[in-house]
């Protein structure tokens, strides 16, 4: 276990957390509105207060040590629990408006949980939400039509908040089990710039033989093509329906990618409903980082 010595400050925390996320710690600076002296120098400190690395610096960034992955999860809870209660305390209760775009991924099973938490304490907050897709959402928020926006982010380009790694695999249905077929029937989102990049030409890629079987613009019409054994289809890993699993490398498929799922803000400004909010998001996928966790940290074993 980490030996403490002296009590560990919240402020370290959160560049700890905005360094582990962005794996940078110049990209973190930016984040934390500070210089990149000064996160530097927050890091070290909490590595003096541990007695320990955290971080392992290379060339092109830094990546955590074993204890540094050891610490991110209960580095997440102090902060959260401290967001959380800066809210709960507060003289008036939150209200106006937030608006918010998410993936349909994550439409029906992270944003419920998360709206009903949000709307149990702050009844005086108008949230409206628009689900589309990454990019569609970007240029609404660049429009400024959006508040906070949920991302996928494939080639981790995108700044942020890093809400969980949340990898796209190819996934088929245990009995149908279209992925033995010749050639494979797929499903391709049909008006997608990443379908044609990472799914379609990561099959292309590895010689796989396959056809467009379901073409269709949502993530549930993906889940559709594979329960009614139409076709194998892309889907984020916390997404697979039952009765189906994902496709392996020992299945002669490849993960389609490693997507970071960022929170974004508006850069034209904030209010405390939208902070509010976006605490109450980061809570809401804490499941999701803590379960891709555990799956990444068996397949090393």
């Amino acid at each position: 276990m980490i030996q403490v010595t002296v009590p560990l400050d919240s402020d370290l925390m959160r560049s700890f957390l905005a360094v582990a996320d962005l794996g940078s710690l110049t990209a973190a600076a930016g984040r934390l509105l500070r210089t990149q002296s000064a996160v530097s120098l927050q890091i070290r400190r909490l590595e003096e207060s541990l007695g320990q690395p955290l971080f392992d610096r290379q060339a092109r960034g830094v990546v955590l040590t074993p204890r540094g992955e050891q610490l991110v999860p209960y580095a997440r809870r102090v902060v959260a629990l401290l967001d959380e209660a800066a809210l709960a305390l507060r003289e008036k209760p939150l209200e106006g408006p937030v608006r918010v775009g998410i993936p349909d991924e994550y439409s029906g099973r992270v944003l419920p949980r998360a709206l009903a938490a949000f709307d149990e304490r702050h009844e005086g907050v108008q949230v409206s939400i628009r689900v589309d897709h990454s990019t569609s959402l970007l240029k609404e928020m660049a429009a400024d039509g959006l508040d906070l926006a949920v991302i996928y982010d494939w080639a981790y380009v995108e700044e942020g908040e890093v809400l969980c790694i949340d990898p796209t695999v190819w996934v088929t249905h245990v009995t149908h089990a279209q992925h033995l077929r010749k050639p494979v029937p797929v499903a391709v989102y049909f008006r997608s710039q990443w379908s044609r990049d990472y799914a379609e030409g990561g099959l292309d890629r590895h010689a796989i033989d396959w056809r467009t079987a379901w073409s269709c613009d949502l993530a549930g019409g993906m889940r559709s093509a594979v329960t009614n054994g139409m076709a194998i289809a892309p889907l984020s890993r916390s997404t697979i329906p039952e009765g189906c699993r994902e496709l392996t490398a020992e299945d002669g498929f490849p993960i389609v990618d490693s997507a970071r799922v960022v929170l974004r803000r508006n850069p034209r400004g904030s209010s405390p409903a939208i902070e509010g909010l976006a605490a109450t998001l980061r809570e809401a996928f804490l499941p999701l980082r803590q379960s891709e966790a555990r799956t990444e940290g068996a397949r090393r074993k």
